[in-house]
């Protein structure tokens, strides 16, 4: 017997440099060096110009650290809606952004005085600033460079940053046009404030956590009612904050309650019906005994007009003054005694209930949470906010109990309790002077245009249109108007507009843009005048913040006004009104000259912001007042959020549980790509999860993409237009593959317009793999190397690879920025980036009928395969070519055979498999009828390699 023929130089197999072995992590900074080399986003911008844009506007993330995960995620969705918006033929430019004010800057900066034990307050301001400058300008520098290793294509030379002086010029400029239209004032109220960083905080600024504290009952003794015999009995209050008995006032009832009056150890007290048996517990009451009776019941509103006094009375001066009962509606018998004492300085009802009524705040607390000197008592002590100073037995308490005012304490009470998310120290409510935008005042934005004619062009004056409306309304209106992603964030930031309180703007620190007003020393009225605003914006605009200063405040008033008789504001603005205005000096700012505007708005408008959910009480809802405020309109079309990133456990992320997943750690290890992916893959719009096992799971989505491209591009090694087959003339297989591509391709488009992109990639990914790989590809594999390279049928399959590259190589790109380009510039190396191209341009094949019949054929397959395979695991047979299949159904004229890869395929009323007893073909593999023995050829095979007819 002679040795069988090698036939192996006669097959034309696939042939591509493309490596399987990815390599990312070496070959994506070689990549980024060369965009970055040809200046790649300033050559996009010349190519799209002209065209219709599509403007995302970056939202400003703080310049205090590395780039976390979250970081991560939410530049690469950014990134993804740029770049398939520049797919789709769009100029998308992108300008990244950097929030560089405020606390986060401020405080790292303390952090590194207090470690070389040095005193911020003794270092001048102006130094001080610098320090924050020059340290935000480390972060932004280094972010940056973190972010461009990601492949996000934006103007990073160029990008947006608040300390910037002409951002902070306008950023005044801002203010000013709420000064200006009337919706500035100054007023005390209780605020979150951090007695650690001394200054009020935004409710963005606050997280909560569970903390155990101190509870309290107090008894106040009754010494005048409308009721006889309350008179010498004492009204109980309970409380979680005993620091905030010294500032007392009143006591608040709810009118709708009912009161029982209890007598016990010889006393008789005051607390609601339904609290009286926890009440007593906490004082040591014991059921068993025989005292404790009630001695009386009462309906809260016939409490009015009693009067009680404080404790520690005997001290004389503010705590001698007797407290009236008010009636709250706010007050319950949740918890407690159902009587609540009152603080004006510490507590929003506290507050509101004591000013209706003539009380005022005492302003008895210091920004460092320590009682004021000269308070009658605890004065100079604190901080308010430490545990051991509120315990049972703390001088809070020791005071009130050798007073005999206190019935119970105990450090026992869980609950959750507001604390700055940066020094994740406690925050109290404390009243101090601020600056507030009211949100309830009917706004003239027309007002504010009038007294800036001299600063501000016709085009750009804002106008409210007919009828005045509050800020609250306006904003109201500019939520409906804006398409919300997912739906449910509209809800979200409606709940907050809603119901949220005047907008607090001051802040009592060093960096950042100051509340740049004159107040009147007599009247109390902040001047406002075009022509003084105008010299201010202008010295901001020279010197920054710095310019700001006492030195050249009477610059500043000009002439008509001496500084004598006026007070120079010192606050700083909150940092969220910072970020709130960067529309205005990123779409505003002349970067983009044919943004036009929109009729009926002034100014552009950006088609989308994309943050992070908790933005809806951040920079979204800033941004919502600013613009309403000044121009009457939301600064956006359309807001996109996404949830948080958990461990892979569902956990929130901590260092220290050490379930963090640093991505510099996996660009390093893994490739930039990998992480592009998996943001791109996981619901981003719910909170989502990353870990180990999930990211093997997505380098294995990635390495099937990848092999689908190296396929592609070693079948199509040495294709030309010549070989191109008109779709008419392509087999049907061919005309299908181009139908699901064309009906891909639909709804990919619908996908980036609704920023489905999870929905994107399943599509891209499950057409490669269940589609291609394990379809199309399986099926033609031996057409493409067995067929002659002349065989129209080998010819339009071809055509049909071609096609698909170039669609899904664009399709790709978005998400897998450098293996698309390195897969085009394997094909194409002297061409363009693939980043350059627009969205790919598909036969439009789009045939029901034809869909129809080829699902049924592949279900057909699916069935067949399903009953070949206990035949391959037995090894009965070593593949499926060594199969006759029986199959019941008719599909015209389809070769059953080729599709179902089997040696025959048998019309039957029942399906089933057999070995067959047909020899294998030398060359292709086949067992066909033709073949006289194994190792000959079939009649394809001859004819192809002896040119037999």
């Amino acid at each position: 017997m002679t040795d069988p023929i090698d036939y192996r130089d006669t097959v034309f197999l696939p042939k591509t440099d493309f490596p399987m072995k990815a390599g990312l992590p070496q070959k994506e900074p070689g990549i980024l060096a060369r965009w970055q080399a040809q200046d790649f986003y300033a050559e996009l911008r010349n190519r799209r110009r002209g065209r219709e844009k599509f403007i995302l506007h970056d939202g400003p993330p703080y310049a205090n650290g590395d780039m976390h995960i979250g970081h991560a995620l939410n530049h690469i969705l950014k990134d993804m809606v740029v770049r398939t918006q520049t797919l789709l033929g769009k100029d998308a430019p992108y300008v990244p952004g950097w929030d560089c004010h405020g606390l986060p800057i401020e405080w790292k900066v303390e952090e590194q005085y207090r470690k070389k034990k040095l005193n911020k307050d003794e270092v001048p301001a102006v130094e001080f600033r610098a320090e924050c400058r020059a340290y935000a300008q480390h972060w932004v520098d280094t972010q940056r460079e973190q972010l461009k290793r990601l492949g996000i294509n934006a103007d990073w030379d160029n990008p947006y940053l608040t300390m910037d002086f002409q951002a902070e010029a306008t950023i005044v400029s801002e203010l000013l046009k709420f000064a200006e239209s009337g919706q500035l004032y100054r007023g005390a109220k209780p605020v979150m404030w951090s007695p650690v960083e001394k200054t009020a905080l935004a409710e963005a600024e606050v997280e909560y956590e569970e903390i155990t504290s101190t509870q309290i009952d107090v008894a106040f003794e009754i010494v005048e009612s409308p009721i006889a015999e309350l008179v010498g009995a004492h009204a109980v209050i309970w409380t979680t904050t005993p620091w905030t008995i010294p500032v007392n006032q009143a006591i608040a009832y709810g009118p709708d309650l009912s009161y029982d009056l209890v007598e016990w150890n010889g006393k008789k007290y005051l607390v609601a019906f339904g609290c009286q048996a926890a009440s007593m517990q906490r004082w040591g009451y014991e059921p068993t005994s025989a005292e404790g009776r009630l001695a009386g019941m009462y309906s809260g509103d016939k409490l009015a007009g009693t009067i009680v006094r404080h404790p520690m009375h005997e001290l004389g001066g503010f705590f001698a003054k007797l407290r009236p009962m008010l009636a709250g509606d706010f007050v319950t018998t949740d918890s407690g005694t159902g009587l609540v004492h009152m603080a004006p300085d510490h507590g929003e009802d506290d507050f509101d209930l004591c000013k209706a009524n003539g009380i005022e705040p005492v302003f008895a607390v210091e920004g460092d949470g320590k009682y004021r000197a000269d308070w009658l008592w605890l004065g100079g002590e604190g901080s308010v906010i430490n545990p051991k100073f509120n315990a049972p037995d703390g001088p809070i308490c020791t005071a009130l109990r050798d007073a005999g005012g206190l019935l119970a304490a105990s450090a026992d009470y869980k609950h959750s309790y507001p604390h700055s998310w940066r020094s994740k120290a406690k925050v109290i409510y404390r009243c101090t002077p601020q600056w507030f935008v009211p949100m309830d005042k009917p706004l003239d934005l027309n007002r504010s245009a009038e007294l800036v004619e001299a600063r501000v062009s016709d085009e750009s004056r804002p106008s409210t249109g007919s009828g005045l409306r509050s800020l609250r309304d306006t904003a109201m209106t500019a939520i409906s108007d804006t398409r919300w992603v997912p739906e449910k964030g509209q809800n979200r930031i409606t709940a907050m507009v809603e119901g949220r309180p005047d907008w607090v703007l001051s802040r009592q620190r060093a960096w950042g843009v100051p509340i740049t007003l004159f107040v009147d020393r007599k009247s109390g009225q902040y001047l406002c005048d075009a022509g003084v605003n105008a010299r201010i914006i202008a010295g901001i605009r020279e010197n920054g913040v710095d310019g700001w200063s006492d030195e050249r405040a009477q610059e500043y008033l000009g002439s008509d006004y001496a500084l004598a008789d006026y007070e120079r504001v010192t606050d700083i603005l909150d940092v969220w009104f910072d970020s709130g205005c960067t529309h205005a000096f990123v779409l505003e700012s002349g970067r983009w000259p044919d943004l036009l505007r929109e009729e009926g708005y002034t100014g552009p408008r950006a088609d989308l912001y994309l943050e992070g959910s908790d933005q809806h009480r951040g920079w979204f809802q800033s941004s919502l007042l600013q613009s309403c405020g000044t121009r009457g309109h939301a600064p956006y079309k359309a807001v996109l959020t996404h949830g948080f990133t958990m461990d892979q456990k569902g956990m929130k992320m901590s260092k220290s549980l050490g379930n963090t997943i640093n991505p510099l750690d996996l660009m390093r290890d893994s490739g930039a790509d990998i992480l592009r992916l998996w943001a791109l893959t996981v619901d981003f719009t719910e909170d989502h999860r990353i870990g180990k096992e999930i990211l093997q799971g997505v380098s294995d989505q990635y390495r099937k993409l990848r092999n689908t491209f190296r396929y592609l591009l070693g079948a199509l090694d040495g294709f030309t237009d010549a070989e191109k087959v008109e779709v008419a003339k392509m087999p049907e297989l061919e005309r299908y593959m181009l139908h699901l591509l064309a009906d891909m391709d639909a709804k990919l488009k619908t996908a980036v317009n609704d920023f489905d992109f999870n929905t994107y990639v399943r599509l891209l990914t499950e057409f490669c793999n269940e589609d291609l790989s394990a379809f199309f590809f399986d099926i033609r594999k031996d057409c493409l190397y067995c067929d002659a390279p002349t065989d129209p049928k080998r010819m339009a399959y071809r055509t049909v690879l071609d096609t698909l590259f170039h669609a899904l190589v664009r399709y790709a790109a978005p998400v897998l920025v450098f293996t698309s380009e390195e897969v085009w510039q394997t094909r194409f190396p002297d061409e363009d980036s693939v980043h350059f191209s627009d969205w790919p341009e598909v036969p439009a094949v789009l045939d029901g009928a034809l869909a129809e019949k080829w699902s049924s054929i592949r279900a057909a397959r699916m069935v067949a395969t399903e009953q070949i395979e206990p035949m391959r695991r037995e090894k009965i047979v070593g593949s499926s070519l060594e199969v006759e299949y029986t199959h019941s159904g008719v599909f015209g004229d389809v070769d059953l055979a080729e599709i179902f890869i089997v040696s025959a395929v048998h019309h039957g009323d029942s399906a089933g498999a057999v070995k067959t007893t047909n020899h294998k073909c030398g060359r292709c593999w086949r067992h066909l009828p033709e073949v006289v023995d194994d190792g000959a050829l079939c009649d394809r095979c001859d004819t192809v390699v002896n040119g037999n007819a």
